[in-house]
């Protein structure tokens, strides 16, 4: 029933009179014009509108108006039978009263009639143009009267619980269903609003007694009051189950016909096409290209602007940028690679010649595993422009990356893709900035990795730095194996201490010593002075620099054992010349000689080590080795009246110290050998020093340097003042070899030393220096610490 019909038939429950069409002035049986009604049944005091169609009900309908508007309103049993008999209709009906008739257009009638009482059909009145019955009243029986309240008050509470939570009856006829204490009139009224059934309301029509239709309609109220609590649970339940997903796709939708009104899903359907053809056109491996159509797959199944569509996309990108088939070809002319080499660096023949002999092998063999090659060397010998010029040579592309201060394992093997802005590691980014599956790969610095709690880098490399495993190196990012077999690895590092010594068996190990003062020169002539002219807009006609300009910068303002200091100074220079040329005219040349580097670069920075002048004793001459080169070191001994004691000064480390204690162990077991009483210490307290103690120094070479300083202050005899010497000694006096050996001879040449003794295990290391450097120097081999002392006294040359 509509809110309108509902409000008149409210009013009409008010304000009808109890007087109309009174069932005790009704004649019993009765003949009365029938009007069959489908999907509904009318009760007394009920009123309705109805669409009459059928020409025997418009023939009733128009009998009852001419007449005293009374009709009986049946219900059919079966609503889809165009023309019912008495099988097709039930027995109780209601008599009702015609209130307004209104013929339409269209050949029908809308009319509004009004239940009255009940009645039973007594008989059917067949022929003629419309259906008459014959009718005999019911009537009602009335129950005791505390029983009909209590159901009265049952009915309404419950009927008030059904308004609440049925949203198709008004809240207006709770206030009505109050104000009745009739209780036919009241069962009437409820069941004319209950959404039963319509054989459950005919059965409610057919109860006579009020009492007994009440209760049936409490116990239906009360069913459909539990199904309408069981639907409300279960649409609350589900709605809070959708709301998340069904507003996820409300906005979807929405973005989307954004999207398309932009042109936004045009363009997420073109990338989707160009992602499809890159995976066909590019050449990647079996399982990157199925993992690669899997996420293409998952990516058409997303919105383009969620959060997972970008990962997705960024991944696909990552592995459609990669080169796994592109790679270039190597130089195979070994001449012209050897001269780009030669003109690129000074020196360090092991390097080039290894780097020729693999274009070499490579040229007969066509494919072999790129090298693992380790540059190790102090700073500033070229080792990083060094792999720039071996990919010059093979004509290949160069990437670097610096592993100094890395201390995470995601920068080599990546993040994995869980994280938010998860990347590939470093090496994959090398890869696709290179743009070739086969570049020259350099790691720069490592040896300067360290390790914490988010994994250990070195560890990741030596996957990367194996030639049996790089061929299927795996990515965390990437999930798919990648081949860097080909790839030509090259690493720099100044100490092979710090490596770890897994990686470090992984290492083609070629060592680059430091520059003499003559390949300096060489450098500075060939390089550094052009580079510095050109970059201060001079020219090397207006610079002239002397040789003796050049060494007076290498051995008075540097100290390295490459040319890094020297490349500064020379520009420092530059800077000077540039600043009068402005000032004084550009066609002004200048000549720089030694004397003029003073002027320009101040105060000598450096001591240069030179020998003493006269034989000392108690003095000796060693040789030491630091990460900027070799040096010149001094022992000086002295005795005192004393209680034996041995002092040692001069910042020395623990090894030194040890040296120390090992050498006076030796002079003590040599008493006889070196004309000293038995107990000579007992009486003397010996202090061994090694000037400039502000500098921290440490090794074992100067075991030899401390026992000569000791015999000679023991023995009054003196140390030659031409003569220098490096080694370690044990306490039987056997001499050890030592490390540096090229540094070390060359501070002995650089300080005036003609005569350098050391170890007879050194002896092979000989070859690989210079002539130029031998001929300077006389060399003695030695193996034990009697040699040594012989060659040491001035006395003995005499």
């Amino acid at each position: 029933m509509s809110l309108d019909n509902a409000l008149l038939f409210i009013l009409r429950i008010i304000f009808m009179p109890p007087d109309i069409i009174a069932q005790s002035n009704f004649p019993s049986p009765h003949l009365l014009p029938m009007l069959p009604l489908r999907d509904i049944v009318i009760f007394p005091f009920m009123v309705a509108p109805l669409f009459v169609g059928r020409p025997q009900s418009i023939g009733a309908l128009e009998k009852a108006s001419d007449g005293d508007k009374i009709i009986f309103l049946l219900s059919q049993k079966d609503p889809k039978v165009d023309a019912p008999e008495e099988n097709d209709l039930y027995q109780v009906g209601t008599v009702g009263k015609v209130i307004q008739l209104l013929k339409l257009p269209d050949g029908t009638v809308k009319v509004l009639v009004e239940g009255c009482w009940r009645g039973r059909v007594d008989s059917f009145v067949a022929g003629g143009d419309l259906l008459q019955v014959v009718v005999e009243p019911l009537v009602e029986s009335m129950a005791d009267s505390s029983e009909v309240e209590a159901v009265i008050r049952a009915i309404k509470s419950s009927f008030e619980i059904y308004i609440g939570l049925s949203k198709k009856v008004p809240v207006e006829v709770s206030t009505a269903i109050a104000g009745l204490d009739d209780p036919s009139r009241l069962a009437d009224t409820v069941a004319g609003h209950l959404q039963i059934p319509i054989a459950d309301k005919q059965e409610i029509l057919e109860f006579i007694d009020p009492v007994q239709r009440l209760e049936h309609i409490l116990v239906l109220l009360e069913q459909e009051i539990e199904i309408l609590q069981i639907e409300g649970r279960i649409r609350s339940r589900v709605k809070n189950q959708m709301e998340r997903s069904q507003k996820e796709y409300y906005l979807n939708e929405q973005m989307r016909a954004i999207q398309k009104e932009l042109g936004g899903q045009d363009e997420f359907k073109q990338e989707l096409l160009h992602f499809e053809e890159q995976i066909k056109k590019k050449k990647m491996s079996r399982e990157a290209t199925e993992k690669a159509q899997a996420e293409l797959r998952k990516l058409k199944m997303m919105s383009p602007m969620s959060a997972e569509a970008t990962v997705v996309r960024n991944y696909i990108e990552w592995l459609l940028s990669l080169p796994w088939q592109k790679g270039t070809h190597d130089r195979h002319d070994l001449q012209k690679a050897e001269e780009i080499l030669e003109a690129d660096h000074y020196g360090l023949q092991k390097v080039k010649g290894r780097v020729l002999e693999y274009l070499a092998v490579q040229a007969l063999v066509k494919q072999i595993k790129g090298p693992i090659l380790c540059l190790v060397g102090p700073p500033g010998v070229g080792k990083t422009s060094l792999g720039q010029s071996i990919a010059k040579a093979l004509q290949r592309k160069f990437v670097r990356i610096s592993l100094g201060g890395v201390r995470d394992e995601a920068e080599i093997r990546g993040h994995r893709r869980t994280y938010i802005g998860a990347m590939p590691g470093k090496i994959i980014q090398g890869l696709k900035k290179s743009g070739v599956k086969n570049p020259v790969f350099m790691l720069d610095e490592i040896d300067k990795m360290s390790t914490d709690f988010r994994g250990d880098p070195s560890s990741a490399l030596l996957e990367v730095l194996d030639p049996e495993q790089n061929n299927s190196f795996s990515d965390h990012f990437l999930d798919v194996e990648y081949d860097l077999s080909q790839v030509l690895f090259v690493a720099t590092a100044n100490n092979l201490q710090t490596i770890p010594r897994p990686l470090h068996d992984r290492l083609e190990v070629i060592r680059i010593e430091g520059y003499s003062e003559e390949e300096k020169l060489h450098i500075a002539r060939r390089y550094l002075l052009e580079k510095q002219i050109k970059a201060h807009g001079l020219t090397d006609k207006l610079v002239r620099f002397s040789d003796r300009a050049i060494y007076e910068i290498i051995r008075r303002y540097t100290r390295e054992s490459g040319v890094r200091s020297l490349d500064r100074n020379i520009a420092a220079v530059m800077r000077k010349l540039a600043k009068k040329a402005v000032l004084e005219g550009k066609d002004k040349s200048f000549k720089v000689g030694d004397k003029q580097i003073q002027k320009y670069l101040g105060v000598p920075q450096y001591q240069y080590g030179v020998r003493e002048e006269h034989d000392q004793i108690g003095m000796a001459t060693g040789l030491a080795w630091t990460e900027t080169g070799g040096e010149l070191l001094t022992i000086e001994v002295t005795s005192l009246p004393g209680q034996g004691k041995l002092i040692i000064t001069g910042q020395l480390g623990d090894v030194m110290q040890e040296s120390a204690q090992a050498a006076m162990s030796y002079i003590r077991s040599r008493w006889k050998e070196l004309q000293l009483e038995k107990e000579f210490y007992a009486k003397l307290d010996l202090h061994i020093h090694v000037p400039e103690g502000a500098v921290p120094k440490d090794g074992p070479s100067a075991g030899i340097t401390i026992v000569t300083a000791l015999a000679s202050a023991l023995t009054g005899r003196p140390i030659r003042k031409d003569l220098a010497m490096t080694g370690e000694v044990t306490l039987r006096g056997r001499v050890l070899a030592i490390g540096g050996l090229k540094e070390k001879l060359l501070a002995a040449r650089r300080g005036g030393i003609t005569k350098v003794l050391i170890p007879a295990e050194n002896k092979k290391n000989l070859v690989d220096l210079s002539s130029l450097l031998l001929k300077s120097l006389t060399i003695e081999v030695v193996s034990h610490m009697d040699q040594v002392l012989a060659l040491a006294f001035a006395s003995d040359d005499k």
